[in-house]
């Protein structure tokens, strides 16, 4: 294997998203890693935000744009305290401009293991049938 082809498979840390607006919730905001795949029926969507629970998930749907926003809280329980931490708390955030050949109604989302997979449906075409003339 080359040392490029080793560079693909290592595994991508968290970015940083760089606002340029102010936020007013403290600590970083990440940018969580996606994969999008297609059938003839529906696009998928997988989203890594690792350590995201669902009551800490939001997904918002308005004027075509798919909001992502999710926030990992820090672990310890109560009365511990840090001493060392390498894993990252913070939110998740990222926008999707939708296609108007996804159908928005019958959007699906499912939440597992960090993952998010939503699945959105294209529009079903209107299937071809032979129009039948009258006489008037």
């Amino acid at each position: 294997m080359t040392d490029s082809e080793t560079k693909d498979l290592q595994a991508k840390e968290k970015e940083e998203v760089v606002s340029p607006a102010e936020q007013t919730k403290q600590g970083p905001t990440f940018v969580p890693v996606a994969d999008i795949f297609e059938t003839e029926s529906a696009i998928t969507l997988l989203a890594d935000m690792p350590g995201v629970k669902s009551e800490n998930f939001d997904i918002d749907l308005r004027e075509d744009t798919l909001t992502l926003t999710g926030e990992v809280l820090p672990p310890e329980g109560p009365g511990e305290t840090d001493i060392f931490r390498e894993y990252q708390t913070g939110r998740y955030y990222r926008q999707f401009t939708l296609s108007d050949v996804i159908d928005q109604s019958k959007i699906d989302a499912k939440l597992n293991d960090g993952v998010l997979r939503l699945t959105l449906p294209k529009v079903e075409k209107t299937a071809p049938r032979k129009i039948t003339i009258t006489a008037g």
